[in-house]
């Protein structure tokens, strides 16, 4: 199997929920015919003193109650998408909420139960298995506190606070994955593709249009040098890319190249997704700001605590030596150039849209400053003049908003609560 088909396969079902459940099948299959086989074979004392028509009441009611519980999961979780994609961003449903592990593992359980419960029920005689029964009453059971369990997590999480946190976390750990190596003092980006020349050969995107997932860089690489070339990547993991599309710029000898091996290290999908794309993480917590900023919403205080998570990946970047646009191989022969973020394109996308929509907002303002202050004592000094100009920026925003000179200070003070607790630090 090709490795963009395997990382295709590999983030699809990393936000599914239908997995989890079909594993729950297939272990029950095993599991009924293993506590069968050990009911027919050894004297099994009952758990508890059930009649066969006990027995029978219990396990219709055990039903019941997991195929309620696996109805009720499923609708509410559907309208909770609905309006937790409406009134925060769609992107968060398969990102945080479909791959959510206490979803997936509660479903299981009710599945589980469900058939465990059907399969003894369909056994009972005129004695009834009260091993297997047993074992039934203590899943109905756990399916129970596992169900109240359930409600008590999605009220929790579909609360903003958790989305842009679970975000932030996703966000932190692609970031220390893509740049594992600590900042020092000097990233590893280049002006290498101003200075080569055109390319020898072009190769076009010849499958469906979509989004660039992932790429293998080890394996470019090593086809680069297997056939002693160059390759260029002209797109950004997370670009849209259409059919027909260049995907590939090669230079060097293309006379004994096998192309189509070009493309299988490249994962196209239908949208984009974290697991190498960290500016990702940060377009899902801008959208959830400036939405909570719009004016049929209203919310600021949910765009304060957007602010606070990219607060913490800002500062999770900028400790990070940023991957360069070039790939060698252990010769140390150029072999790959690629699209990656530098620290400007992080800064913007984090401050600037939010900037433009909520600078008018005391609440956005304040806290906007206290971010690029607090980044501004943190980080290294490599980092400080994109920093600068961005406080700069919103400086020039709130006198051009705020024309009345008590709002003009208000709104001018750095504070990481956004109203509230910068009353002490007035500039």
């Amino acid at each position: 199997m090709s490795w963009n088909r395997w990382y295709s396969i590999k983030s699809y079902l990393r936000s599914t929920l239908w997995v989890v459940p079909f594993i729950a099948l297939l272990f029950y299959v095993m599991v009924i015919q293993v506590v069968d086989w050990i009911n027919a074979r050894f004297i099994v004392i009952p758990l508890w003193p059930w009649g066969t028509s006990g027995a029978q009441r219990i396990l219709e009611t055990i039903v019941t109650l997991t195929l309620t519980f696996i109805v009720f999961t499923f609708g509410s979780l559907l309208v909770a998408i609905q309006v937790a994609s409406g009134q925060l961003s769609p992107r968060i449903i398969a990102t945080a909420l479909l791959r959510d592990n206490v979803i997936r593992t509660t479903v299981g359980i009710f599945i589980f139960t469900l058939l465990f419960s059907v399969g003894v029920l369909g056994r009972l005689e005129a004695e009834a298995p009260f091993f297997l029964v047993g074992i039934a009453g203590i899943l109905g059971f756990a399916s129970l506190i596992a169900f109240l369990y359930l409600i008590d997590h999605a009220a929790r999480l579909l609360r903003p606070v958790s989305i842009v946190q679970r975000i932030g976390d996703l966000g932190c750990d692609v970031i220390e994955k893509v740049y594992p190596d600590l900042f020092d003092g000097h990233d590893l980006h280049t002006d290498s593709r101003r200075t080569i020349n055109l390319p020898d050969r072009t190769i076009p995107h010849s499958g469906k249009s979509g989004v660039i997932l992932a790429v293998n860089l080890k394996g470019l690489v090593k086809e680069a040098q297997r056939f002693g070339l160059v390759i260029e990547l002209p797109h950004f993991v997370g670009s849209f890319l259409e059919s027909g599309e260049p995907l590939f710029r090669l230079y060097g000898d293309i006379a004994k190249i096998e192309e189509r091996r070009f493309p299988q290290n490249v994962a196209i999908g239908p949208e984009r997704t974290i697991e190498q794309d960290p500016t990702f993480a940060f377009r899902i917590i801008v959208d959830i700001a400036i939405k909570a900023l719009s004016k049929a919403i209203n919310d600021p205080t949910t765009a304060v605590l957007a602010v606070d998570q990219l607060n913490r990946l800002l500062r999770k970047v900028g400790e990070r030596r940023l991957q360069g646009d070039q790939a060698f191989d252990k010769s140390g022969q150029l072999r790959l150039i690629l699209q990656t973020p530098n620290w400007e394109d992080f800064v913007q996308l984090a401050v600037r849209e939010i900037r433009f929509y909520g600078a008018e907002n005391f609440q956005v303002a304040r806290r906007l400053r206290a971010m690029l202050e607090n980044l501004l004592k943190t980080l290294p000094e490599a980092r400080h003049p994109t920093l600068r100009t961005e406080l700069n920026l919103l400086a020039d925003a709130v006198k051009t908003i705020h024309v009345l000179p008590a709002d003009l200070a208000l709104a001018s003070i750095a504070d990481p609560q956004g109203l509230g607790a910068g009353l002490s630090h007035r500039v």
